[in-house]
Order: structure tokens, then C-alpha cells, then sequence
């Protein structure tokens, strides 16, 4: 997947997942396609995970299909939500 893919993958990703995730997640749109290629990667993994039963850390399965976005953006909301308990325990 070419660089242009990946943005706009992570622009859609963490945009969709930003907005179906409850609370602030603050931000603006640079994090927004840092968290969803990072959703993108850690979707990937979790799904390369239930096909095959290892872990790999790869975004095979996130591509700009429809399959793919919705990968990305499950794992863009993983991403969000292991974001906010790692920022609560360091406030705390």
C-alpha cells in the first residue's frame, strides 16, 4: 500500500474511530492519521491474530476496502482506549 493510501486510511480510520469512541480525545488532524495507521497496524494484527493464531505486527489486513477500514478503525479504537489508561495512570 502506497504512503497516500496509508494517510488516507489513517485520516478515516481515526476519524470514524474518534467519533464512535465516547469522551475528549483532544488532538488535532495529525494525531487523528498517527492514531489510525497506528489503528491500522494494531487492527491488522489482531485480525492476522484470530485468522491464523499468531501475532504478527503487520496491517495486511487494513487496507482502503471496506474490510480493511473497518479493521482499522476497530483498531484505531483499541489504540484510543490503551491511549486514555496509559494517560490516566500518568496524571494519577
Amino acid at each position: 500500500m502506497s504512503i497516500l493510501a496509508w494517510v488516507v486510511l489513517g485520516l478515516l480510520a481515526g476519524a470514524i474511530a474518534k467519533a464512535i469512541h465516547p469522551g475528549y480525545q483532544g488532538g488535532g488532524i495529525v494525531s487523528t492519521m498517527i492514531l489510525g495507521i497506528i489503528g491500522a497496524f494494531v487492527g491488522g494484527s489482531l485480525f492476522t491474530l484470530l485468522r491464523t493464531g499468531t501475532l504478527q505486527i503487520t496491517a495486511a489486513g487494513a487496507g482502503l476496502t471496506l474490510p480493511g477500514i473497518l479493521v482499522a478503525v476497530v483498531g484505531a479504537i483499541v489504540a484510543i482506549y490503551l491511549w486514555g489508561l496509559i494517560r490516566r495512570s500518568s496524571n494519577a
